[in-house]
């Protein structure tokens, strides 16, 4: 017997501990184990009772299916909860129902296979179901590593750690700071939590665009950050589609007009852009050019002087700098080769 053909015979066996056909279908509706979730209002108008009474009997027949896991009734449940459990541990002890079930059924799995793993998990004395909220993604963990209420403690507090950083932090950084086995079991605890998000081997808040970006621009800036140093459109572009991005199908025009709006991004170059964070500042030779003087002074500078500032923040040839110093009506040369800006 595989995989899945153990699952499903667990779920079978479990549902056949309930005697009453009423009481099946609440269960069989409200965790989606014939294919759509149901909420308590939906059962109790298609069964004529209130809400709270399918609050009710829904937990009185959770329990008895508890009570017969621990007692060894349901047949196929522990051949069910050994291979949960073994894939588990393999994955750091918790994971994401849609990651566990692909796992172990070795392909993206359905809704009702989804389901079938949830509510397995809510009644074996083996396993902690993490129910999902705007917080947490729907998960299973080894019921040793902790209760739902525990594994939430734990994910909060990665959550908060992140937050007093200020920035990504790598998986070491955060295992340096608490108390785990090995940082595998950080990353498997921190991707229940719908607040954060990984790139490139860095964890940060979910609304950070450095750890998920959501746009073109937030690509740009997270390839440059990522390259530390400036680079050319075309090679920003040919980055994206060859990143871990989620959606990366992007043109070269598309980055080269998304890099012109953005003022993140400074034009260096025939092509070439860099950071602003990076200390370079937008606008042409001339302008460039011209704040260099003023810096300097009254005294000017000397042509040589010039073309080295100049040449560090933008990527030009020495000629191009020398011709736009010919500009009488912005620099008058003074001396053998010192200008300074025209009055």
């Amino acid at each position: 017997m595989n995989n899945a053909d153990t699952i499903a015979k667990a779920i079978t066996n479990s549902l056949n501990i309930i005697e009453q056909d009423r009481e099946r279908e609440i269960i069989s509706r409200r965790f989606g184990l014939n294919g759509h979730k149901e909420t308590l209002e939906q059962i109790g108008e298609m069964l004529t009772i209130t809400r709270e009474r399918v609050r009710q009997l829904e937990k009185a027949i959770l329990i008895r299916l508890r009570i017969a896991a621990e007692e060894g009734k349901i047949a196929e449940l522990a051949p069910a909860e050994k291979i949960i459990i073994r894939n588990l541990t393999e994955m750091g002890r918790i994971a994401r129902i849609s990651d566990l079930a692909q796992k172990i059924l070795g392909r993206e799995a359905t809704a009702v296979e989804k389901a079938n793993f949830s509510f397995l998990a809510e009644i074996s004395p083996a396993l902690t179901i993490v129910s999902e909220n705007d917080k947490y993604h729907n998960a299973i963990g080894i019921a040793d590593y902790g209760t739902e209420k525990e594994i939430r403690g734990k994910i909060d507090e990665i959550v908060s750690l992140v937050k007093a950083n200020k920035k990504p932090i790598s998986l070491d950084d955060l295992d340096s700071q608490l108390n785990y086995e090995h940082p595998s079991h950080i990353e498997a605890v921190a991707r229940i939590s719908k607040l954060l998000s990984t790139l490139n081997n860095q964890w940060g808040l979910a609304k950070w665009p450095t750890v998920n970006p959501k746009n073109i621009r937030d690509k740009i800036y997270v390839v440059l950050e990522e390259h530390k140093e400036p680079m050319h459109f075309s090679a920003i572009a040919k980055a994206i589609s060859s990143s871990d991005f989620k959606r990366k199908d992007v043109t070269v025009q598309a980055i080269h007009n998304e890099l012109i709006k953005d003022s993140r991004f400074v034009l260096i170059g025939r092509g070439i852009y860099a950071l602003d964070s990076w200390g370079y500042k937008k606008g042409t030779v001339s302008d460039i050019i011209t704040r260099i003087l003023k810096d300097a002074g009254d005294e000017g500078l000397s042509r040589k002087e010039i073309v080295k500032r100049v040449l560090k923040e933008r990527k030009v040839k020495e000629t191009t700098v020398l011709l736009n110093l010919q500009n009488k009506n912005l620099f008058t040369r003074v001396g053998k080769d010192y200008y300074k800006i025209a009055e």
